[in-house]
């Protein structure tokens, strides 16, 4: 019996989904392999963290717990079903995300049933989906990198061990790579059926143990699952303008699935250092400029570096105010449909500290002139 996922992660029931977020982050870090080696009760405890946070996360299967308990993931389909410990090697923090594919709301509650007795309640009898039918699961990775990254466009590394298709027998886990033939006690479905008075009860088969295929002679390398742990590299391009807390989806690059389903997918999760220059807003960037008062005045010029290490000539109208934006059209972060996003230049003045007595003339008697005027200083 799975262990209650509140308890677990020490939450209410009522609890936010921010909340099981920051439970969970905690609790993987602290039972989280790479700093617990060897310790076989840490390794235990993070696969049931890793099991009860896959549960209260998606909302389907939180609901379907709240209401059904552990019966909601009878049959083979629990929602931790083949968790293991965190496949990135590389000492920083990942999880996973998702266990079998449920295939919704409908094949939860069909899974409810059948802990209950109750067979076939959504389809009728032989439409189970057996654990064959299994996905693998899902991988989650993430990475920081700096705003020119984003600007540019990048490629971001990722190395880790994870369940790879059988080489040898191509998945079915056979001795001889071929398909095994379904099941001829279930059909195929993984599960029998039997009747106890009035209700119809669904049962794992138990000649496949609930597969739907009977594997005579096992793949001497895997064993019969059709899946090996194998070290595993993958490049992940990040595209230029990507936005701050962006996740990408790499579909089928997640784990492999035992006995021939459909691989996970693989996600990275974008983080964006803050700039020492320029402050992003959408797809347009901000940067502070002090710029001197006669320009300010009477106008002029200057040159700035922009986020692509170019210098750029701006023209500075005549009277610009303090705390004033100028607009640089097409000088801001890349869109990933197209185009550029605007620069914004806030302007700042800067005052002189030390003045020469020809300087302080000049301002006593701008001051003179213009000490009538509202405005001035």
């Amino acid at each position: 019996m799975n262990k209650n996922p509140y308890e677990v992660l020490g939450v209410a029931r009522d609890a936010s989904d921010t909340d099981i977020k920051k439970a969970y982050h905690k609790l993987v870090m602290k039972y989280h392999p790479d700093k617990n080696p060897g310790d076989k009760t840490a390794e235990e405890k993070f696969k049931e963290v890793n099991n009860a946070f896959d549960i209260l996360k998606d909302p389907q299967k939180r609901a379907a717990y709240d209401r059904f308990g552990d019966a909601a993931f009878a049959g083979g389909n629990g929602a931790g079903a083949g968790f293991g410990g965190n496949p990135f090697g590389n000492g920083s923090f990942h999880f996973n995300m998702g266990g079998g594919d449920m295939g919704g709301m409908e094949d939860i509650l069909r899974e409810a049933m059948r802990g209950f007795g109750f067979g076939g309640g959504f389809g009728g009898a032989g439409t189970g989906r057996g654990a064959a039918q299994q996905s693998g699961r899902d991988l989650l990775d993430e990475v920081v990198i700096d705003l020119k990254d984003a600007y540019f466009g990048t490629t971001h590394t990722v190395k880790f061990t994870s369940a790879v298709k059988c080489e040898k027998c191509g998945g079915n886990g056979t001795a001889d790579g071929k398909p095994a033939k379904p099941c001829s006690t279930c059909g195929g479905t993984g599960y029998v059926h039997t009747r106890q008075g009035f209700f119809a009860v669904e049962t794992p088969c138990p000649d496949c143990n609930g597969l739907g295929r009977k594997i005579d002679k096992k793949c001497p390398d895997c064993d019969g699952t059709g899946t090996v742990n194998k070290q595993r590299t993958l490049d992940v391009k990040i595209p230029a303008g990507i936005q701050d807390d962006a996740r990408l989806r790499l579909a089928g690059m997640g784990e492999a699935a035992q006995n021939g389903g459909k691989p996970g997918d693989f996600y990275l999760d974008i983080h964006i250092r803050p700039h020492k220059t320029f402050v992003r807003s959408g797809n347009d960037l901000l940067m502070h400029k002090d710029i001197d008062f006669a320009t300010l005045a009477l106008g002029g010029e200057i040159e700035i570096e922009t986020i692509d290490d170019k210098k750029l000539s701006v023209k500075i109208p005549a009277g610009t105010q303090v705390g004033e934006k100028l607009r640089v059209r097409s000088h801001g972060m890349p869109n990933t449909r197209g185009g550029f996003g605007d620069l914004y230049i806030e302007i700042g003045v800067i005052i002189p500290k030390r003045l020469t007595e020809k300087q302080k003339k000049a301002l006593n008697e701008f001051a003179g002139i213009k000490s009538d005027k509202k405005g001035w200083f």
